[in-house]
């Protein structure tokens, strides 16, 4: 784990282009359930949206986005970073701010996206609900997960 030159900022527009190129890389290399046509979509989507109007940290290496994550009402909205940052500590160095300082004890997750899942698991987050569909009605199903002992 190499967190020298590490920085978690507020998001600003300056981090916009390198948010959403973090976002693309990282849901292609870990949404891999996901149709061609969804991934569009989905893509489409999150060029809308407004990262000022919500709680989002960018994750700075050497002054790059490596990660992102964003916290609305104690949950966790997002979380994405870079593929070549998976599995090196900079989630769960991401989610230990996310659940100290923005009170974060919730979390949707694609049940299909295994890793992520396994990370919330090995972090302390169980489910305690699951949906046949994601929050836009497609058949991706969710597991709606608490961070134990919250």
């Amino acid at each position: 784990m190499d967190f020298q030159n590490l920085e978690l900022v507020k998001y600003t527009d300056r981090h916009r282009a390198q948010l959403l190129d973090v976002w693309e890389k990282s849901v292609l290399a870990t949404h891999d359930f996901l149709s061609p046509e969804d991934f569009q979509s989905i893509k489409a989507f999150v060029q809308t949206i407004d990262f000022n109007a919500l709680d989002v940290y960018c994750l700075l290496q050497s002054e790059e986005v490596i990660g992102f994550l964003g916290v609305a009402e104690h949950k966790v909205e997002m979380l994405f970073l870079s593929p070549d940052h998976i599995g090196k500590g900079f989630g769960r160095k991401m989610m230990d701010f996310a659940v100290n300082e923005l009170k974060a004890d919730l979390v949707d997750v694609n049940e299909h996206n295994s890793q992520a899942v396994d990370f919330y698991k090995k972090y302390g987050f169980e489910t305690y609900e699951r949906t046949d569909q994601d929050d836009q009605g497609k058949d991706y199903p969710l597991l709606r997960m608490k961070l134990a002992n919250k």
